[in-house]
């Protein structure tokens, strides 16, 4: 086999330019094995000086089966990248291994792809080869017996890939095309809403403390005695649990109605919304 041949099957089974084939194959002295080695190397190398940078651009990718459903972020530098034929398929494979491994990170990393490389190398070859940073960011899974899952996608890049996804698990025996439609509706909701949990008392205390400071010092500069300060500042606290509980948030496809109210009215007696996840790149 010439060099010319084995810097064109170096490039087809690395990814990697011309030049840099061309010097490892020197390198190895026409050892193929040797220069993937090498190229392995020199792409780690690459790959650390760009995990510096910023990346908040990406996509986000749903997978499913009969009994959960799984949700994966991977972000990119910029929007190009999201779009490129090579992290698109990356993302892909790992959307479906990221759920047959239920979003554990450590497993998903060290799990083996399609190429008999871990994921850990393809990711570091991916980056070498299309040179920005990229990282694997926030994962969930839901596996919860008795529920049915739902999904849904906003701007959509390709297939299971979007910018914002929702998913969202419903704990019934229900199977009417009426809770299919709730289900569906309910992760627009969720999507357009951005709930910050499922109950008031549920939201996170540190969200809480730090916008009760905000309502506080807001207050301060208004002159009001301060009896009247925390009454208000009590009403405004109220208001924002309200605003941030999923069930207690105006329903959007009729603001008269509450979330809760929509679900009684679907009077499917063993239905509770049992879990819900939001993603969306850059937030």
């Amino acid at each position: 086999m010439s060099d010319i041949e084995k810097i064109k099957l170096l490039r087809q089974s690395t990814g990697a330019g011309f030049k840099d084939c061309s010097a490892a194959i020197q390198e190895s002295k026409g050892d193929i094995d040797k220069a993937i080695e090498i190229l392995r190397i020199k792409g780690i190398s690459k790959a650390s000086k760009k995990m510096s940078r910023l990346a908040k651009e990406g996509v986000i990718a749903v997978s499913e089966n009969e009994n959960q459903i799984s949700i994966i972020e991977v972000n990119c530098e910029t929007d190009f990248v999201a779009k490129n034929e090579d992290f698109v398929s990356f993302v892909k494979e790992l959307s479906e291994l990221n759920n047959s491994v239920s979003s554990s990170l450590e497993k998903l990393k060290n799990h083996k792809m399609k190429n008999s490389k871990t994921v850990d190398e393809n990711l570091v070859a991916l980056i070498s080869k299309i040179g920005e940073k990229i990282t694997i960011g926030r994962v969930k899974t839901f596996n919860h017996k008795g529920s049915k899952n739902f999904k849904y996608l906003h701007t959509i890049v390709k297939d299971n890939l979007s910018k914002l996804a929702v998913v969202v698990s419903l704990e019934t025996n229900d199977n009417s095309e009426n809770l299919k439609k709730f289900g569906k509706h309910l992760s627009m909701h969720i999507a357009a809403s951005n709930p910050l949990a499922l109950e008031s008392d549920k939201i996170d205390k540190e969200i809480l403390s730090k916008e009760e400071s905000l309502i506080s010092e807001e207050l301060k500069n208004t002159g009001k005695p301060d009896e009247i300060i925390k009454k208000i500042s009590i009403g405004k606290i109220k208001k924002f649990k309200e605003d941030n509980a999923l069930l207690s948030q105006p329903w959007v496809m009729e603001p008269k109605k509450k979330v809760k109210d929509i679900l009684k009215d679907l009077s499917i007696n063993d239905l509770k919304i049992k879990d819900f996840y939001r993603l969306k790149i850059g937030e």
